[in-house]
């Protein structure tokens, strides 16, 4: 059988020497599934995860095409537009279309919120070959035609599960509307549940369908272990673990804004590194939080499920998960941060009484059961023995108690 390998797809000699200066020496499998679809011009409807290369997947097509057919865009125009549900992922994956892009003398511009839109209207005012943004601040610069779509040739909506989750069905609806009716379309999703399904049968043309890795497994080089603590004793142990030397790098997830702030301060006052980051910064803090960290001038950074996806960090060592998500699928996303490019890592995740249902949850979905951190266990257990690996948790409704007794939580076979 035939090794499939990027020159096998004819990319032009640019684009062929980006990948190898940026150490892409073969394509993934959605890559090797999706690029030949892109390449002729056909819509793809992709499921996969973050940190399996989408971003390559549907970028390498559009420059392809754009290479081989050079023209220069009017005022305030695009000829490609890629929606992104975080500013996060948009800046990377513009920073993916300029590094594979090098040499072709393409415009790209990011569109974003959280930052001032002179500076992205008077890039935009030149035009642009490719724009990557968010849903918001595109729709805000349509509306003052500081943007300009009708003659979009390629139209990508990336995580778009994500974008359901945020609330931008609108926003994503309106652009849709203004985009031309001959166009090359792509749609790419952790996941698919029928909103998505339904927005792909208005966006997408007989679209070629590419599966990979659901999001219900869970990267293979991860080690996943679990601490049974009671929330007061969660800022105790997190300190303790982060000051093993053995936590070179590591994500520290929290569910709330408010919560990821109060870890931060906590650990900083501690002496130990930390920056937080969060929607209710604005987009310049965010990135260097970010940059801060990626740089390794900060040993944790102490974010919300904002940092779930896209975040691409290489030499995360660990991901500790402070507060269990309530959405299994977050917890996926979340120790994605770990494990990447052959890499391993450790998933540490923090559970108390109140999060047994989460915990079971994850499980039921990942289908693997977390090594019970040595010397921790769950309260209800003290007067039986359990072996290392946990049964299925079950949350029992506890009995009637009086004011002052303690709820007994119970696992259960």
């Amino acid at each position: 059988m035939t090794e499939v390998t990027f020159e096998s797809f004819g990319f032009a000699t640019p684009i062929l020497q980006a990948l190898t200066n940026s150490g892409f020496h073969k394509p993934t499998p959605i890559q090797a599934g999706a690029l030949p679809a892109g390449l002729a011009g056909r819509d793809v409807l992709g499921t996969a995860q973050t940190g399996t290369g989408k971003t390559a997947a549907f970028a390498l097509p559009i420059l392809q095409q754009m290479a081989a057919n050079p023209l220069r865009p009017r005022r305030f125009a695009t000829r490609a537009l890629i929606l992104s549900p975080t500013r996060e992922l948009a800046v990377q994956i513009e920073q993916e279309f300029k590094k594979f892009g090098t040499g072709l003398a393409l415009n790209t511009v990011l569109v974003v919120g959280g930052v001032g839109r002179t500076g992205q209207v008077n890039r935009m005012s030149r035009g642009a070959d490719i724009v990557v943004g968010t849903p918001g601040r595109i729709c805000d610069l349509m509306s003052t035609r500081n943007l300009i779509i009708d003659q979009c040739q390629f139209f990508v909506l990336d995580e778009a599960d994500r974008m359901l989750d945020l609330g931008f069905m609108p926003d994503i609806r309106r652009v849709v509307a203004q985009l031309p009716a001959r166009r090359q379309s792509a749609l790419f999703s952790a996941t698919m549940p029928k909103e998505i399904l339904s927005l792909a049968e208005g966006l997408l043309r007989e679209p070629v369908r590419v599966s990979i890795e659901p999001v219900a497994s869970t990267p293979v080089l991860v080690e996943q272990h679990v601490h049974f603590v009671e929330g007061s004793g969660k800022r105790h142990l997190l300190s303790t673990l982060l000051r093993d030397s053995s936590l070179t790098r590591a994500i520290v997830f929290t569910r709330t804004k408010r919560g990821a702030d109060r870890v931060a301060l906590q650990l900083t006052q501690e002496k130990i590194s930390a920056t937080a980051m969060h929607g209710n910064l604005g987009q310049n803090a965010r990135q260097r939080a970010l940059e801060d960290f990626r740089a390794g001038n900060v040993r944790v950074l102490v974010a919300t499920d904002l940092a779930a996806r896209g975040i691409d960090v290489m030499g995360v060592s660990h991901v500790i998960n402070y507060e269990l998500p309530n959405e299994p699928e977050s917890y996926v996303h979340r120790i994605g941060r770990t494990a990447r490019n052959g890499a391993t890592g450790i998933a540490v995740a923090f559970c108390d009484a109140t999060e047994l249902a989460f915990l079971n949850s994850i499980e039921k979905l990942t289908g693997v059961k977390m090594v019970i951190a040595s010397g921790t266990r769950p309260a209800h257990a003290a007067a039986t023995k359990k072996p290392a690996r946990h049964p299925e948790l079950v949350v029992r409704k506890p009995k009637r108690v009086q004011y002052g007794e303690k709820k007994n939580f119970s696992r259960a076979a």
